[in-house]
């Protein structure tokens, strides 16, 4: 089995860590006083955890130089989507008891489920294209422009945290930094790419 290969087996098993630490708390009772509120923190934080992650491939490709890193990219994206999806399931079932006039009304009252749910519309199509035969069908530029909408779901999601938290700002604020660290980076590769030099010279 080729390095590369091993590392995404290793990769996919610690990826899926915290969602069997919740299912054995669930069957356990470890969950804490409130469970309902430890699984939506714990599938918001890994959500947001692997989005930055996943903006953070492409970075460290460049600056270590190891291109292989890349292939990591699309499983990390998907498990990105999958606590997202775990994240959402708790507010619909545990919440709401798959209650749609309860959910909308929260959707539209609540700034930071409105920003939340926005984020995680952004993250469908992401996921619904993460296919080659997908690439193949979109054309890899589409497809790359398609998917520069994971900028905006992370800034969804770190929005969402930051109007969700009340008082300790300081969890949420990691993440905004970390993501404007992410953001400013790519800005400045755009920056410096030659034909964005080129027109800035024509212009």
């Amino acid at each position: 089995m080729k390095p590369i290969t091993w590392i995404k087996v290793l990769v996919f098993a610690l990826s899926l860590i915290p969602a069997v630490r919740l299912v054995v708390g669930l069957f356990t009772g470890g969950l804490g006083a409130n469970p309902v509120e430890f699984i939506t923190h714990t599938t918001g934080t890994f959500a947001l955890v692997f989005l930055m992650i996943t903006l953070a491939v492409t970075p460290l490709r460049r600056l270590t130089g190891y291109a292989s890193l890349i292939r990591l990219r699309r499983m990390l994206g998907l498990f990105a989507f999958f606590y997202v999806c775990l994240h959402l399931s708790t507010f619909v079932v545990l919440d709401h008891f798959f209650d749609p006039a309860a959910i909308l009304q929260d959707i539209f009252k609540r700034p930071y489920i409105t920003a939340g749910s926005v984020g995680f519309a952004l993250m469908v199509p992401l996921a619904a294209t993460s296919t080659a035969g997908m690439i193949r069908r979109l054309g890899g530029r589409r497809w790359q422009q398609l998917h520069r909408l994971v900028y905006f779901a992370a800034i969804a999601g770190v929005i969402h945290f930051l109007w969700l938290v009340k008082a300790d700002l300081r969890e949420p604020l990691i993440y905004a930094a970390v993501l404007a660290l992410l953001l400013g980076y790519r800005i400045a590769v755009w920056r410096n790419a030659p034909w964005v030099k080129k027109r800035a010279a024509r212009a």
